[in-house]
């Protein structure tokens, strides 16, 4: 029954002049009968007994009302000229006066704040020439008919002028939701594309390091293969934990994008701690790699300095983005330098807590840049991940020859002090 009544309700809406002619036709009918007992309790010497041309007149005022949406100003003037009409020439103008209420409601709900004024002045107007002329608010004459009739077009008034309010705030209402959806869907896909921007760099980051160190062990375990059959076993067991440690990392990132609704795999992620681990895998694929870590906090007492082999100096706490970014800093400098400093290079991390920032350092004494340019020229995406990432924290960063030789990274991230 509410689905039906809804529905009645809204195709009445689509289709305003079906209600508009049928509330015309109800007040037609009633304008004759209420002419005829205006006749009879009024006074009979004073209006004329109701005739054709004076009820022609209210049933098609009464019927304009079916126009009051489309044209409400010229219904108006013409109804407020025929109960001026009616009354000059002794007839009753019956509803005509209820008319003219309806259709200042009616102006007042659908037009401006000025056009609305013009609506209950013209039918105040109307109502004192008719009154002059011998007409009357529903029978009664003087001031009681005056006062009525402009309390009732002042409340009509104010009623229409609430509603045009009362639907502009729910206009704007909708197109703020509108505009916050709008917004909404956009920053979800400025997300979407900063998540796979994510995605992609630490993918690249994970496969460019594993591969590489894959590649040089696989290399390694073919040329000792004969002649080392034990060292050949050794360097194809690293391989199989590398490949098993970069598929972990993989299936952790990757386990994002799932849309069938299973709990990824969430992994903690790489960080300072894990560096020492990095360099040992680096010690093994054939790059002599050096690492430092010092903790130089500005609190007193604040100790932890680490050797070349990086076991101390790991306890400070970083920011989660700032730990990850250097770490993998660390791991694609570590991976450019085994894939081109030469087999004879040496590579030194350094990785220093200063007071209110993180320095990272990688060197190698390798070839030095060019013979990585060129090979740079055709990926490039590494160098670019290692801007983006300092960048994002807002970060410092040198890329270059090193002085004597080789290459260096070298990079400062802000840290609040605490």
């Amino acid at each position: 029954m509410r689905n039906t009544i809804g529905s009645l309700r809204t195709w009445f809406r689509g289709h305003p002049l079906i209600p508009d002619a049928i509330f015309g036709g109800a007040l037609a009918a009633a304008s004759v009968p209420f002419a005829h007992a205006a006749h009879v309790l009024g006074d009979p010497d004073r209006l004329r007994t109701p005739d054709a041309m004076g009820l022609g007149l209210v049933v098609a005022g009464c019927l304009s009302v079916a126009l009051r949406r489309h044209r409400p100003f010229l219904v108006l003037f013409l109804v407020c000229v025929a109960e001026v009409t009616l009354a000059s020439t002794g007839r009753n103008p019956s509803l005509l006066w209820l008319v003219t209420l309806v259709l200042v409601y009616t102006i007042a709900a659908g037009r401006g704040l000025a056009l609305s004024l013009c609506a209950p002045a013209l039918a105040l107007t109307g109502h004192l020439l008719s009154s002059a002329a011998g007409g009357g608010f529903a029978g009664l004459g003087g001031w009681s008919g005056h006062l009525l009739m402009a309390v009732f077009t002042a409340s009509l008034w104010i009623a229409g002028r609430s509603v045009r309010l009362r639907r502009a705030y729910q206009a704007e209402l909708r197109d703020r939701a509108r505009r916050m959806e709008r917004a909404r869907e956009a920053d979800t896909r400025a997300a979407r594309a900063e998540e796979r921007s994510r995605i992609a760099r630490e993918l690249h980051d994970v496969v460019a390091h594993h591969v590489s160190v894959m590649t040089v062990q696989a290399a390694a375990a073919r040329r000792v293969l004969a002649s080392n059959p034990d060292g050949a076993r050794e360097a194809l067991s690293a391989i199989e934990k590398l490949g098993r440690t970069a598929m972990s990392e993989m299936r952790s990132m990757v386990g994002v994008l799932r849309t069938d609704g299973t709990p990824a795999e969430r992994n903690p992620q790489p960080g300072v701690r894990e560096i020492p681990a990095l360099v040992d895998q680096m010690r093994e694929a054939g790059l002599r790699t050096q690492l430092w870590i010092d903790d130089e906090r500005d609190t007193p007492g604040a100790t932890g300095t680490s050797g070349p082999d990086g076991t101390e100096g790991t306890g400070r706490k970083l920011p989660p983005g700032v730990d990850l970014a250097a770490y993998r800093l660390v791991q694609e400098a570590l991976t450019n330098s085994l894939r081109h400093a030469g087999p004879q290079a040496r590579a030194w991390v350094t990785v220093r807590h200063e007071p209110g920032e993180l320095a990272v350092q990688v060197e190698d004494d390798g070839l030095g840049p060019a013979a990585r340019d060129a090979d740079e020229e055709v990926t490039g995406h590494g160098l670019a991940g290692i801007r983006e990432r300092v960048a994002l924290y807002g970060g410092l960063l040198r890329i270059g020859p090193r002085d004597g030789g080789g290459f260096e990274v070298n990079a400062r991230f802000p840290l609040k002090d605490t």
